[in-house]
């Protein structure tokens, strides 16, 4: 009579679950700030980027497998477009909602001029201000990422960018 050996589950160190782990703490808040940009909204912003964890979790050997981070940041700007689709109305604003604590983070975004002023833009003007030039994307990597065409991406940019300088000069004077 034979005994069956008992089953012994190893973790081996570097597992998906570790790797994972590691990729969240070293990406989460670079991913925090790129969707707060996009969305205007903390409490947006913060669903976001769980629900780009989520799925990227999911889809951990595809990511891995290229750049997890690219990976992860098009996951959450694919997520912010099909929000945007589903309710084509955003409601942007300085203040926070009523009864709401601001945390000091809020406190250091509500006094940031550049920020409000993207929260004034269009929506798909933002997101080729924020991947352009908050996140350093090329054109092309922008227009892949949003899934436009180049010449898109350029005069979103152009319009974006003037729009910008007018807002901020109004809040100069």
């Amino acid at each position: 009579m034979s005994a069956e050996p008992a089953r012994v589950e190893v973790r081996v160190p570097g597992g998906r679950d570790e790797q994972f782990a590691a990729f969240v703490a070293a990406t989460g808040p670079y991913l925090l700030r790129v969707a707060l940009l996009l969305s205007g909204d903390r409490s947006h912003a913060e669903d976001l980027v769980q629900t780009t964890f989520e799925r990227t979790y999911r889809s951990w050997p595809q990511a891995v497998s290229t750049d997890p981070r690219a990976y992860a940041r098009k996951v959450l700007v694919n997520l912010r477009i099909d929000r945007w689709r589903g309710t084509r109305r955003e409601v942007l604003t300085d203040a926070p909602p009523e009864g709401a604590v601001p945390s000091h983070a809020d406190a250091v975004d509500d006094r940031n001029e550049v920020v409000r002023a993207l929260a004034r833009l269009p929506a798909a003007q933002r997101r080729v201000v924020v991947l352009r030039h908050l996140v350093d994307l090329t054109e092309a990597e922008t227009a892949w990422e949003l899934g436009v065409s180049i010449g898109t991406v350029k005069s979103h940019n152009a319009r974006a960018l003037a729009r910008l300088r007018s807002l901020l000069e109004e809040g100069r004077q």
